[in-house]
């Protein structure tokens, strides 16, 4: 038990790297989202998932042409 005040010292240096690392990652996934439906203003990647949205989620209607 002589690494008692050095262990504590440790758990509380990784403690504090971990925090950093660990957060919220909606920034991020906001970057990636470009595209958005115009009827229900869901946000998506790209184009082909904005045709495979149209022909689950608005079957009757034709997705708009990429720009």
């Amino acid at each position: 038990m002589t690494r008692g005040k050095q262990k504590i010292e440790a758990q509380k240096r990784n403690a504090e790297k971990n925090q950093k690392a660990k957060g919220s990652q909606l920034e991020a996934r906001a970057v990636g989202l470009k595209v958005v439906c115009p009827i229900c203003k869901t946000q998506l990647a790209n184009q082909n998932q904005l045709v495979d949205h149209y022909g689950s989620k608005h079957p009757k209607e034709k997705p708009p042409e990429s720009s």
